[in-house]
């Protein structure tokens, strides 16, 4: 007896639990290999967090449009490596590029990418493009431009400018409302619980100077469906930062920045311009304020994150009356006056030296945020530092 005992126990029972383990392993494998239909690419990595991602710093925004450019990717992934102060970066993609088909959605950019910022510790933020500014971008899906949807998008003009120089989404449609809002669901079941992807966004709220101008039935349905979005986009995104660009027109900011504090989502500005007349507006009895204002008055309350762009570093103001900043003014003004808690630096050849100069300084370098506020927001329940 002792000699069969002795078998079972150092023999049999050994290779049983080996199949056991290696039956449970394949198992598993299967399991996260298995993809939201119509979704290309691997599946994510789930989150053990229940609060919402919160790592405020400077992050990168990529260049348009060099998500896929090996060389100019080399070069960020080495500078992120290189620079602690440079939390991560945000890629911008247009709706066109993500949905191939109605419900059939390409995200191997994002994994791609998503792959290579989690082996180095560092977060993703992705911003979903609604509006173009180039008239031959490839905006919107094919299918949006069926009846149903009124051609999906519609052509605008830069002020004084004679051709067409973009276009937006009809968001006053329903039915594009609800494709829109599929997208989000489709990016949230993916990414959500990623915990290397710190925010997902959409573009400024300016709609541009309609060739054909906009009723005002359309322009309040607009916004009414970019709430809407917002709102069911925070649902999909219940551990994660969703932020709404904000700066034109003033007239509808109070209703998105309540709405966004109310859904404990985030601000952003497509701009730094530390003059701008119009973003920095006081507000008076016959104007409402600026977007300045409302990042000053909710910090705190709700995240605040806008984004260094290319005509930041040319100029104090979009009218080029100012003058030429340093990249440190950009800094100071979005940290003390827009009170930020996240900073998107769009990453330019011209400009990128100055910009890392600026991250080894001590005060950016010295703390994960780069000198950025950290108070987790009043609106989130909690927030996950980890």
């Amino acid at each position: 007896m002792d000699r069969i005992n002795f078998i079972k126990s150092r023999i049999i029972l050994p290779t049983i639990n080996r199949w056991i383990n290696a039956l449970a392993i394949a198992a598993l494998f299967v399991i996260c290999m298995i993809v939201a239909p119509g979704i290309v690419g691997a599946a994510p990595i789930p989150s053990k967090s229940t609060g919402i991602k919160w790592h405020p710093g400077h992050y990168y925004t990529i260049q348009n449009w060099a998500n896929d450019d090996p060389i100019y990717m080399a070069k960020v992934y080495r500078e992120l490596k290189a620079t602690p102060a440079l939390r991560g970066m945000q890629l911008r993609y247009l709706w066109g590029w993500l949905e191939k088909s109605p419900g059939v959605y390409d995200f191997s950019s994002i994994d791609k990418h998503l792959a290579k910022l989690t082996a180095m510790n560092k977060r993703l933020v992705i911003q979903v493009q609604t509006k173009s500014f180039e008239a031959d971008w490839k905006l919107i899906p094919n299918y949006l431009k069926a009846p149903k949807y009124e051609g999906g998008a519609f052509p605008f003009r830069d002020w004084g400018s004679k051709t067409i120089d973009g276009h937006n989404i009809k968001l006053w449609n329903p039915n594009v409302r609800d494709r829109l809002i599929a997208l989000f669901k489709a990016l949230g079941q993916r990414y959500n619980s990623h915990p290397n992807v710190e925010g997902i966004g959409m573009i400024e709220t300016a709609m541009g100077q309609a060739v054909k101008p906009l009723t005002k039935v359309q322009a309040d349905k607009w916004f009414d469906n970019l709430i809407i979005v917002q709102q069911k986009a925070r649902t999909f995104f219940p551990n994660t930062m969703t932020i709404q660009e904000i700066n034109y027109p003033r007239e509808y900011l109070k209703q998105i920045t309540s709405a966004m504090v109310k859904m404990g989502g985030a601000l952003g500005c497509p701009d730094v311009y530390p003059d701008e007349p119009g973003l920095n507006f006081r507000g008076n009895q016959y104007s409402p304020p600026g977007a300045y204002k409302h990042f000053s008055q909710l910090s705190g309350i709700v995240p605040i994150a806008p984004t260094v762009e290319k005509v930041n570093y040319l100029n104090t103001r979009g009218d080029k009356k100012g003058h030429v900043p340093t990249v440190q003014e950009l800094l100071v003004f979005a940290r003390d006056d827009l009170k930020s808690n996240y900073i998107f630096w769009q990453r330019l050849p011209e400009y990128v030296d100055d910009v890392l100069e600026v991250m080894r300084w001590k005060r950016q370098a010295s703390s994960p945020s780069g000198g950025l506020r950290t108070t987790c927001p009043s609106t989130y329940p909690s927030c996950t530092w980890n």
